[in-house]
């Protein structure tokens, strides 16, 4: 029970930190929202966070691998072992005459987004945290 334990704090610690991330990169696109040609920033660590999932729990891996027909071809990059987050930037927005791209109220509702989740995880971390507390509080009385 306890391994399950370490997993799942595990899966969740990793959550945290990449909503911790997140919610640093919203909050620079805030601040140079005045910032001449500046394009916002987002990250997008849902791929981390499943294939550090896998990591722990053992999952098998379902990469395709690319073939090669000839030895002179390049081999691919590998990316099984990145483990942060894929940043990108958040375009689509129309640009200001100074070119920069920040939508206030893009920025506000990922940013309340990301508050939620984060909220959610470290409720999530309170509530397995009680469990195994009140488990070992009901042991101790059995004894």
């Amino acid at each position: 029970m306890s391994i399950m334990k370490s997993l799942s704090d595990n899966i969740a610690e990793a959550a945290l930190n990449y909503r911790a991330a997140r919610q640093d990169m919203i909050a620079s696109n805030i601040a140079n929202v005045d910032t001449p040609n500046y394009r916002p920033r987002d990250i997008r660590f849902e791929e981390a966070l499943a294939q550090k999932s896998a990591e722990l729990y053992g999952a098998k891996d379902a990469t395709l691998q690319m073939s090669q027909t000839s030895s002179a071809h390049l081999s691919g990059l590998d990316t099984t072992n990145q483990t942060k987050g894929t940043t990108f930037f958040r375009d689509g927005h129309m640009a200001r005459n100074d070119g920069n791209s920040v939508d206030l109220d893009v920025e506000s509702s990922e940013m309340a987004k990301n508050s939620m989740m984060y909220t959610a995880l470290v409720a999530a971390m309170k509530k397995n945290g009680d469990i195994f507390k009140s488990v070992i509080d009901a042991s101790a009385k059995t004894s």
